[in-house]
């Protein structure tokens, strides 16, 4: 998974003050250094955190994360922080975000829930890092920015209730509750996610200074530069699709999980290619289904399960839907075409 460079900003200035060397740090984590002083270099996720921990382990700054959130903007997501400052209310930011922030991180996904607590009045955003138990650093990063980004977008403080976070507090908590102003609760039984408890409300607060002009250009702009993404997630869509066919593990949350994205970003991506995850998986099995019907001896009752199908009956349906015969006959007009071509 690959995230764009931006999301490296401050990196270089905290290492400094610790007296490290930054650029000795992206070698060893096998990074190209100048990742660090530029926006648009694609990094391998791994290694971005393998450099972050290096740091807290050789140099002991265990709130790596929060330093370099703080010292980020929400101008490092580029066009589609121009979407966002001109939004009409939080509420669209958050649909735009879940629909284009892709276009940074490929493998950053964050929804808006209930509150894990059930208090009245308070909602969750939670946030779905690629390995919640992993390396705390870039999740902080992640948290710290998301927290810094709302802030910016609310113009000021926001009414956050709560953080929770997946993992043990790698620094003292007081820091972490002096940089969110809010509490900050630990190893949080929250479904291997980052929460941030909100007020119910939110969402639909004005953003003041919006211009509906400049939003609807970065959303244009977004939309053109992501085309060939869509067109890559339809065939990568496709591919895995291919590699799960008979696994049992077809359903669209699978397949998102693949991607690292929420499914309803996987739906919304690929309605924007004018396709549906039912219609590609329709599109595998009847490709897998042709194949082994047609090349092999294998039983109907193999292949079924092999195409993803649950039960027999249900393969010979979708067979007369595709090809007006059930699979033994399609089997059959096979091999006696083949069978006169060999005579003749």
């Amino acid at each position: 998974m690959y995230f764009r460079s931006a999301s490296l900003r401050g990196f270089r200035s905290v290492v400094a003050e610790l007296g490290g060397q930054a650029d000795t740090f992206a070698e060893r984590a096998g990074l190209d250094p100048r990742a660090l002083d530029q926006d648009d270099v694609l990094v391998e996720a791994h290694r971005s955190a393998a450099m972050l921990e290096l740091v807290v382990e050789e140099l002991g700054c265990h709130d790596l994360g929060l330093q370099m959130a703080d010292r980020q903007s929400i101008t490092v997501l580029g066009a589609l922080a121009i979407a966002l400052m001109n939004c009409p209310t939080l509420g669209s930011a958050l649909d735009v975000v879940n629909t284009y922030l892709f276009v940074h991180s490929q493998f950053v996904s964050f929804e808006l829930r209930d509150d894990p607590r059930e208090e009245p009045g308070v909602s969750a955003l939670y946030y779905r890092p690629a390995r919640p138990r992993g390396p705390a650093q870039a999740v902080d990063l992640a948290m710290g920015f998301i927290h810094r980004g709302i802030t910016h977008l609310s113009d000021g403080d926001y009414g956050l209730r709560e953080v929770m976070l997946p993992y043990e507090c790698p620094a003292r908590t007081d820091i972490y509750e002096e940089f969110f102003g809010a509490k900050v609760t630990f190893r949080a039984p929250v479904e291997d996610a980052a929460v941030l408890r909100i007020p119910s409300s939110l969402p639909s607060r004005s953003l003041a200074g919006g211009d509906e002009a400049l939003k609807h250009l970065a959303v244009a702009f977004l939309d053109r530069t992501t085309s060939r993404a869509d067109d890559d997630l339809v065939e990568r869509t496709r591919g895995a699709l291919r590699h799960l066919l008979g696994t049992g593990f077809v359903d669209q949350a699978a397949v998102a999980k693949v991607f690292s994205i929420h499914p309803r970003t996987l739906h919304r991506r690929l309605a924007a290619h004018g396709t549906t995850y039912q219609t590609l998986v329709d599109e595998a099995r009847r490709d897998q289904a042709l194949l082994l019907v047609t090349t092999t001896d294998l039983p109907f009752g193999q292949i079924t399960h092999m195409c993803g199908f649950r039960e027999q009956a249900s393969f010979t349906r979708a067979a007369r839907r595709w090809w007006g015969a059930s699979p033994r006959q399609l089997r059959s007009r096979q091999r006696a075409g083949a069978g006169a071509r060999y005579r003749s």
